[in-house]
């Protein structure tokens, strides 16, 4: 007992570990795929901060290479030269926003300058010190005067022996640089050879120094995951907790830049896909663990019916006979219910059946005598060698046999409750093709329809079917014909209004509607019974599929004959509806 109780918990114990070393995968596979998308956009951040910083200060060197040999400063050696000289670093330095723009002699006395007084010695600036040398030398620091952070290009000027007797000195604000890309990218930051930050575009991060172990004194850790240093940060509300941490090399101006971007995002990813991860997996081994335990609890029952079943088999045995007895009395009255549904179901199909041959008899009578008149067409242009127009006959028939199966399979459906898929609709072009179908009937009996497509203003879209709605204004059209039989006068309108519920209407020059509270029953006629004009379902249907719309019909007498208002719900663009039955 013990050995199924330790083996039964066992089980799911080492799925909740394999669950979770599965999902501590999954976490270091997304953190990691994060973090090397993480370092190419930052990669890519640094490299642009880089160069912005790069190319401006690159305008302060060109700008003391080109000035050191300017005419101007050829001769310093009075006191009128020197004041020219002021003038002309003075508009420079205004044009360039340098902080100041100082000529020195090879000595390193200063000659003549923008802003700073002359006089003053600069030989033992490493920036002098260099271009003294006869390269451009460059140097960075605080401006004692100003407190503000300079970089210093120095450019020498050589005497037409090709000795070196002077440096012009550019000195660039570096705060001026940063207000370009200030606070629009991660935490960057350009450290000198000491260590210490000189230009970034987080304040806080100014002057940091670097310890003697390599680490910042704010960074209280780092480590390595995946080939990248990840910093631990505080004592600022401004830098993340964690960052990643990269470097590039910038010889040009001799320093390094840094950036510093959060990995909370990249965690937060890796964490969501290990805990998708072990959320399907727990719910898959809970699924299984309640299937087992079902099947545990089943096996369980099933043992103890079993011992039961064995004490009962000599009463159940006694009783086996009067089982059989009753099972054979059962199956022979369900073989009879059987029979009794089949014979049920066989009576639904027939009367089914008769409805949709009444339908079609009434419905398929003007299609076949169009087909009719059309074959008889097509043959006598045949005899007469008119094979195009022969041709037109035979596709107009081919039109018509396709209609009638259209009809047939919407008579079926009426019948059988069943619809085609409804939609948008073409109202005019409904009416259009009912107006074609009953045409050759109104022509033969001499009646004149009034029918005007372009009192619509062009399209007028519908919700319905458009097989079934066009059979809806044939019956209607029709029904209006019969009604005229006899008349002298015989007209049928059709027009349409377009208000906020569109309305059809078809009114006739007859003598009216009789029973105007039976005219939509089925099989309802005022027509001699047997006639081949109908047997009374043409209203019933169009009422029928006019209601499977969601619209509605209705017949009135006018006085001087009977109109047929059809209402239809507008097709509104983007609003769905569910088709009718």
């Amino acid at each position: 007992m013990k050995t199924q109780h330790y083996l039964r918990w066992s089980l799911p114990a080492g799925f909740l570990l394999a669950v979770a070393a599965l999902a501590l995968a999954v976490w270091s596979y997304g953190y990691r795929q994060a973090l090397n998308g993480l370092a190419e956009r930052s990669a890519a951040d640094l490299a642009l901060a880089s160069d912005r910083v790069s190319t401006q200060l690159q305008v302060y060197q060109e700008l003391a290479v080109l000035t050191a040999e300017h005419p101007v400063l050829a001769d310093l050696s009075t006191p009128e030269a020197r004041s020219a000289a002021a003038e002309l670093l003075r508009a420079v330095a205004d044009k360039t926003a340098a902080l100041d723009v100082f000529f020195a002699a090879a000595d390193g006395r200063v000659l003549a300058a923008a802003e700073g007084v002359t006089g003053a010695s600069v030989a033992k600036e490493d920036y002098f010190i260099r271009a003294a040398q006869g390269a451009l030398g460059t140097g960075h620091g605080v401006l004692p005067a100003e407190g503000k952070r300079a970089y210093f290009y120095a450019a020498p000027a050589f005497s037409s022996e090709g000795r070196v007797r002077g440096a012009l000195v550019v000195v660039a604000d570096v705060g001026d640089v940063e207000q370009t890309w200030r606070g629009s990218l991660p935490a960057v930051f350009f450290t000198d050879e000491r260590g210490e930050v000189f230009i970034a575009n987080r304040t806080e991060l100014l002057f940091w120094q670097r310890g003697a172990d390599g680490q910042n004194p704010s960074v209280t850790g780092r480590d390595y995951f995946a080939g990248y240093e990840i910093w631990s940060l505080e004592g600022s509300p401004y830098l993340p907790a964690q960052a990643l941490h990269l470097t590039v090399g910038l010889p040009v101006i001799g320093m390094t830049g840094e950036i510093l971007v959060d990995v909370a995002p990249a965690r937060r990813i890796a964490l969501l896909q290990a805990a998708a991860l072990a959320a399907v997996c727990l719910a898959l081994g809970a699924m299984l663990f309640i299937v087992m335990e079902r099947r545990r609890t089943l096996a369980e029952a099933n043992a103890v019916l079993e011992s039961r079943v064995e004490q009962r088999t000599r009463d159940l045995s006694a009783a086996n006979t009067r089982l059989r007895r009753e099972v054979r009395e059962r199956e022979e009255a369900e073989a009879a219910l059987k029979r009794a549904q089949e014979d049920l179901v066989q009576a639904g199909k027939l009367s089914a059946l008769g409805q949709m041959s009444a339908g079609i008899s009434h419905e398929l009578n003007q299609p076949l005598m169009a087909i009719q008149q059309y074959a008889e067409n097509g043959a006598a242009f045949l005899e007469r060698g008119k094979a195009e127009r022969t041709g037109e006959n035979l596709g107009r028939i081919a039109d018509m046999a396709a209609r009638m199966a259209r009809i047939i399979k919407n008579l079926r459906a009426f019948v059988r409750n069943e619809s085609e898929p409804m939609g948008q609709v073409d109202l005019v072009q409904v009416i259009d093709a009912a107006v074609e179908l009953t045409a050759p009937r109104l022509k033969a009996d001499h009646i004149d329809l009034r029918w005007d497509a372009a009192a619509c203003g062009g399209v007028v879209h519908a919700w319905g079917g458009e097989v079934r709605l066009t059979q809806v204004f044939v019956n209607l059209i029709n029904n209006a014909a019969d009604a005229m039989q006899g008349q002298v006068e015989k007209v049928i309108s059709i027009t349409v209004d377009t208000g906020p519920r569109l309305q059809v209407r078809v009114q006739d020059s007859g003598p009216g509607i009789k029973e105007p509270e039976k005219m939509f029953d089925p099989f309802y006629s005022t027509k001699a019974v047997g006639s081949s004009e109908g047997m009374g379902l043409g209203l019933s249907i169009s009422y029928g599929l006019v209601q499977s719309f969601g619209g509605n019909i209705r017949g009135a007498n006018t006085g001087g004959g009977a109109v047929f208002t059809v209402e239809l719900e507008p097709w509104r663009e983007g609003e769905k509806k569910g088709d009718a039955a």
